[in-house]
C-alpha cells in the first residue's frame, strides 16, 4: 500500500461497491422488462439477445463497482494490477458466456426456421458454443498475462493423441456434419433404414441421430452408421406422397363399374379425411388375373407419411360398404379338388387285401390229437 487505510477510504470503496450492486439490480429488472416485451414480438432474435444480457448486464455493473472501489483504495501498483487483471478476465469470461449463448441461440433459430421443428439439429449449436467459449478463454488467459502461444502448441500436439483415442467419436461428429451439410436428412424428416428402424428425425447431435418412431419411442442411431447405411427418406424431395392399396373383385364383376365405384370412394375420402389431398386425382390399375379374383391397385394421396394409416383405414371401410351396396363381391381364395370315379377304383385296386386272422393251436392240444 502507498499509505495507511483510513475510514474515508473504506467509506468511498463501500459506496462504489454498493452503487455497482444497486446498478446490477436495476439492470436485472430492466432486462426482465425487456424480456417480457420481447416475447410479444414475432422476431425471435430479440428474445435471444435479451437472454444473453440477463447474466452479463447485472454482473458487469457489479464488476465495474468493484473496479471503482479498488481504485479508491491506496493499493500498490502490483496489487492494483492483479486486481484489474482479475476483474478484466472475469468480465471477459462473462462476456464470452453471454456471446456463446447469443450466437448459439441464433444458430438454433436459423436451424429451426429451416427445418420447421422444435427439436432442431444441435450439432452446429454445440460446435458454435465450444468455439466461442474457447476463444473467450484464450482472451481471458492473455488478459491475466498467460502466453497462449505455447498453450496452442501443446494443444496441437495433444490434439493428435486425443484424435487417435477418440476415433469413433470424431467419426460420428464429422458424419453428422456431413449429413446436415448434404441435406440428405434434416430434423423433421421421416426415414426408414434397411435394418428396419424408422421414424421422425428429432435431433442430430455431435454423436447420435435421435429418431422418434410412431410408438413415440426414441431410437438412437450413431451418425457413422446412419451415413453408411441405405435409407429411404419419405419427406424429401417433398412431404406429400402416394400410397398403394391392393383390392380384388370376382371374375363376374363388371370392371368398368368397379372402377367408377372405386374412384367415387377415393374422391370422398380425399375430400373428407384430415391428412388427405383434396386435389389428388385417384387412379385404379388392374394388374393380375389371380386364382379366385382380379386384383387391382388403388392410388391415394396423403399429406405426410403418418397420415397413410388413417387414410387406408377409412378407405377400406368405405370401399367395403360401397361394394356391398353395389353387389360387387370380394371373393376369398378358394380351391376345388375333383376326384374321378376311375381314379377311386384304381386306388382301391392297388391297395393289398386284408390278411385274415389265424388262431394258433396250443402244443398240448396237438399232442392229444396224435394219440
Amino acid at each position: 500500500m502507498t499509505r495507511d487505510l483510513v475510514l474515508h477510504d473504506w467509506l468511498v470503496a463501500g459506496i462504489a461497491l454498493a452503487a455497482g450492486a444497486l446498478a446490477g439490480l436495476l439492470l436485472r429488472a430492466l432486462v426482465r422488462w425487456l424480456a417480457k416485451h420481447a416475447l410479444k414480438t414475432r422476431w425471435s432474435g430479440d428474445d435471444i439477445f435479451v437472454d444473453g444480457l440477463r447474466t452479463l448486464a447485472p454482473w458487469a455493473a457489479v464488476i465495474a463497482g468493484a473496479a471503482v472501489s479498488a481504485s479508491t483504495l491506496p493499493l500498490s501498483t502490483r496489487v492494483s494490477g492483479y486486481v484489474n487483471q482479475s476483474l478484466t478476465a472475469l468480465l471477459v469470461l462473462l462476456a464470452t458466456v453471454s456471446a456463446a449463448r447469443v450466437v448459439a441461440g441464433f444458430v438454433q433459430s436459423v436451424a429451426q426456421s429451416r427445418t420447421g421443428v422444435a427439436g432442431s439439429a444441435t450439432i452446429f449449436v454445440n460446435i458454435t458454443r465450444v468455439v466461442v467459449l474457447a476463444m473467450g478463454l484464450l482472451v481471458a488467459l492473455e488478459t491475466v498475462g498467460v502466453s497462449i502461444a505455447p498453450l496452442l502448441t501443446a494443444l496441437g500436439v495433444g490434439g493428435l493423441a486425443v484424435a487417435l483415442a477418440l476415433q469413433d467419436t470424431l467419426a460420428n461428429l464429422f458424419a453428422g456434419v456431413h449429413i446436415l451439410a448434404s441435406k440428405t436428412v434434416q430434423p423433421g424428416d421421416y426415414i426408414r433404414l434397411t435394418s428396419g428402424e424408422e421414424g421422425y428425425v428429432v435431433d442430430i447431435n455431435w454423436r447420435n441421430t435421435v429418431v422418434r418412431n410412431l410408438s413415440n419411442n426414441l431410437v438412437i442411431i450413431p451418425n457413422g452408421r446412419l451415413a453408411r447405411t441405405n435409407m429411404t427418406n419419405f419427406t424429401q424431395p417433398e412431404q406429400q406422397l402416394s400410397i398403394l392399396v391392393q383390392v380384388g373383385v370376382g371374375y363376374e364383376s363388371d370392371l368398368e363399374h368397379v372402377e367408377r365405384v372405386t374412384l367415387d370412394v377415393v374422391d370422398s375420402v380425399m375430400a373428407d379425411i384430415n391428412g388427405a389431398l383434396p386435389d389428388h386425382e385417384g387412379a385404379v390399375r388392374f394388374h393380375t388375373f389371380a386364382d379366385s379374383r382380379i386384383n387391382f391397385t388403388v392410388i391415394l394421396g396423403v399429406g405426410e407419411f403418418s397420415d397413410q394409416y388413417r387414410i387406408k383405414h377409412e378407405f377400406i371401410k368405405r370401399l367395403h360398404r360401397r361394394f356391398r351396396a353395389e353387389g360387387i363381391s370380394i371373393p376369398a381364395p378358394a380351391r376345388t379338388v375333383a376326384l374321378r370315379q376311375d381314379d377311386l377304383q384304381t386306388s382301391f385296386a392297388a391297395s393289398p387285401p386284408p390278411v385274415p386272422h389265424q388262431r394258433e393251436t396250443p402244443p398240448a392240444v396237438l399232442a392229444d390229437s396224435g394219440r
